[in-house]
């Protein structure tokens, strides 16, 4: 099989994540280089290649029957956040796909603070700047963060729009199933007034005492615009 001028890469919100094979050292995806033949094993190509999506995004009906790559974020809005813009951000990754190299890259302006929380099945974790370099990602791997992320924005009626994406599991032109989990935390004074994309099977939207709960299984590409509102 030819060799591919591309590599997987995965987007969530505050953050661009490439995975790199053996001497793919940089970040550009454009000149990282990937021996298909030699890297997946022969009797699941075809089924690998067989599971991508090629269209919009697509809420799926119930969880696939493998184990996808869930992410999830929890984000807590202070009081200063309705000033600032920023929030407190806590992520985990779980079931992340196997890969010798893997590189997290937040998006520089909007993420500070960033350290790693724990992390298992990978052999080596660490932040270098606004990214995290992983080596050794075994299958069952998970590595959880936390970090500071400006995605709060104050409209000009006095309301506010918390927005989170594109979350994506992209190959090429193409998507992968995966799930988006969300929680936010809101302080006394703010309540949710509504979200894009709405509520929907495949998307789950949850509101009780000032906390909202947002779950997604989906294909594609997801941007959530949650809308936030002063009770006075």
């Amino acid at each position: 099989m030819a060799k591919l001028n591309s590599v997987f890469h995965w987007r969530y919100g505050h953050l661009l994540m490439l995975l790199l094979l053996p001497c793919a050292g940089s970040a550009d995806s454009s000149r990282a280089e990937m021996d298909w033949e030699n890297y997946w094993p022969s009797d699941e190509t075809d089924a690998i290649f067989d599971s991508i999506n090629d269209g919009e995004l697509t809420f799926l009906d119930g969880p696939p029957e493998n184990k996808v790559h869930h992410h999830h974020n929890k984000l807590i809005i202070q009081q200063d956040s309705l000033q600032s813009g920023w929030v407190g951000l806590q992520q985990c990754h779980e079931h992340l796909d196997v890969f010798r190299q893997v590189q997290i890259v937040y998006r520089e302006s909007r993420i500070r603070k960033l350290r790693i929380r724990e992390f298992s099945n990978i052999g080596t974790a660490q932040v270098e700047g606004h990214t995290v370099q992983l080596t050794d990602v075994k299958p069952g791997a998970s590595i959880c963060l936390e970090a500071e992320s400006k995605v709060l924005t104050k409209q000009k009626d006095g309301s506010y729009v918390l927005k989170n994406g594109p979350f994506m599991r992209k190959f090429f032109d193409g998507y992968f199933p995966m799930r988006v989990t969300l929680d936010v935390k809101l302080p006394p004074d703010l309540t949710f007034t509504g979200i894009d994309p709405p509520q929907q099977k495949g998307f789950e939207v949850v509101e009780n005492n000032h906390h909202l709960h947002l779950d997604a299984w989906f294909e594609g590409k997801l941007v959530t615009r949650i809308q936030l509102k002063n009770v006075n």
